[in-house]
């Protein structure tokens, strides 16, 4: 369950660069300066952890990695250097932000936040320093390469011309992509059943205001979200990550002693308590219980479903009507139907980005073809509802063509113009800026010309 309208899945996938500066742990290479760029060192023991983390980690270096790691940590020096001078800094809020959500992931994995310090053989404070201090650079580099790059505008001849000059081998393929309709139903839960969840609820808050256990045990212990695991907390976020219910009991609060009162959202039924603030930011534990379906009322709404697609199929109105009125995905149920990729915006879907339960009705259909009811988990609620899905198009695997695929070309130019820019303004800042290498580089093939004066 995720309480954010956006995904944060996206931050499992950190850096190796973020990696190696939590890992440093005792130095085994003698620190001295192999490299200094304007007036800022690099360490030989930096290079050489960069590398073994990389390693660790299974990242691909291409060329020598002794080249290689140095010439990246130096242009990103460059890049830190630029941002002074721009007067660019990141906002604590963001990084704050960032770093809570990194550590939560790191907590969730490895099980508690002693294992955390134990993994990564660091102090909770010194880990959070350290990721602070990454991740203030990282935005602070992507801040600038946005403002180098941010005139970058592509039209029909530039996009026409770019795949032109493209080499054979270099025109991306398209795999096989399909765009799909969805009509979903919440299957109807019991009155009872809502009312035992929320005597649940009251009966945890009695126990945490008697003193009898603690809040963050029993959600441990009982919370059906996924950071139960650290007792329900959910770290520092702005207003606009939480659903609107929750923000508006989550930021009301300021008694670290007090529970809030039962909170419904699409998510299921809360209860929450007050950590701490930080400016714009708060930070809460929640308890989260969800409502259980029985399997007699998902099969309930299975026979509903069918019995709407058999008068979809038998013409007495069109899928996109349904979807409109009956179907209960939000997300949806205004564009007819139509899911839409959170990946890249677009209508379109690969096979391996629909939910799995989605892939497989479809995957045997036709265009224009609907599936019988099924029983599917909401990707976001992580419960069970029921659906049914039409196929709107499918697309067959190709090379890519402008005709068929001009956005997709678009985005390739634009890409490859960015670089360009940033690999021209790198090339000319290592002309006007101070750098001095010790003696063994001389024979590396730099991405960049001029490193060696």
């Amino acid at each position: 369950m995720k309480l954010r309208k956006v995904t944060i899945g996206a931050l499992a996938l950190l850096t190796a660069t973020t990696l190696t500066a939590i890992a440093h742990t005792n130095k085994n290479v003698i620190d001295e300066v192999a490299w200094v760029v304007g007036d800022e060192p690099i360490y030989r023991s930096d290079i050489e952890e960069h590398y073994q983390q990389m390693r660790s980690e299974g990242v691909a270096i291409q060329g020598n990695p002794y080249c290689a790691i140095p010439e990246e940590i130096a242009v990103e020096k460059l890049y830190l250097t630029q941002a002074k001078l721009d007067t660019i800094e990141a906002q604590p809020s963001q990084v704050n932000s960032i770093v809570d959500r990194r550590i939560n992931f790191f907590i969730a994995n490895l099980g508690s936040a002693e294992r955390v310090e134990e993994y990564f053989r660091k102090s909770m404070p010194e880990i959070r320093e350290q990721l602070t201090e990454v991740t203030r650079n990282s935005m602070i580099v992507n801040e600038v390469q946005r403002n180098l790059t941010k005139d970058v505008k592509a039209t029909p001849n530039d996009v026409k011309k770019f795949y032109n000059n493209l080499p054979q081998d270099s025109i991306p393929y398209v795999p096989m992509q399909v765009e799909a309709q969805i009509i979903t139903l919440n299957p109807v839960i019991p009155r009872q059943e809502i009312e035992d969840v929320k005597a649940r609820l009251r009966e945890f808050t009695d126990r945490i205001n008697k003193g009898e256990t603690s809040f963050s045990t029993l959600a441990i212990m009982y919370s059906e979200d996924g950071s139960a695991m650290q007792g329900g907390e959910l770290g520092f976020h702005n207003r606009a990550d939480f659903v609107p219910e929750f923000s508006n009991v989550a930021f009301n609060l300021s008694d670290p002693t007090k529970v809030s009162r039962i909170v419904e959202t699409e998510y299921g039924y809360h209860i929450i308590q007050f950590i701490e603030k930080r400016g714009d930011q708060v930070n809460v534990r929640h308890i989260l219980l969800r409502p259980k379906v029985s399997s007699t009322d998902l099969d309930a709404a299975v026979v509903r479903l069918d019995s709407l697609r058999k008068e979809i199929v038998a013409g007495k109105f069109p899928f996109e009507e349904a979807a409109r009125y009956v179907s209960q995905d939000k997300d949806t149920k205004n564009n007819n139907g139509l899911m839409m990729n959170q990946n890249t915006g677009s209508s379109k879907f690969e096979m391996q980005e629909l939910p799995a339960e989605v892939a497989r009705q479809v995957e045997t259909m036709k265009p224009g073809d609907i599936s019988e009811a099924f029983i599917m988990k909401d990707p976001k609620k992580n419960a069970d509802i029921v659906a049914i899905v039409k196929l709107k198009a499918r697309t067959d695997g190709h090379i890519a063509t402008i005709s068929d695929d001009y956005n997709l070309i678009k985005e390739l130019y634009e890409e490859h113009r960015r670089q360009e820019i940033l690999d021209d303004w790198v090339e000319e800042k290592i002309k006007t800026t101070y750098t001095r290498i010790e003696d063994g580089w001389e024979s590396c093939d730099f991405k960049y010309t001029g490193w060696i004066k």
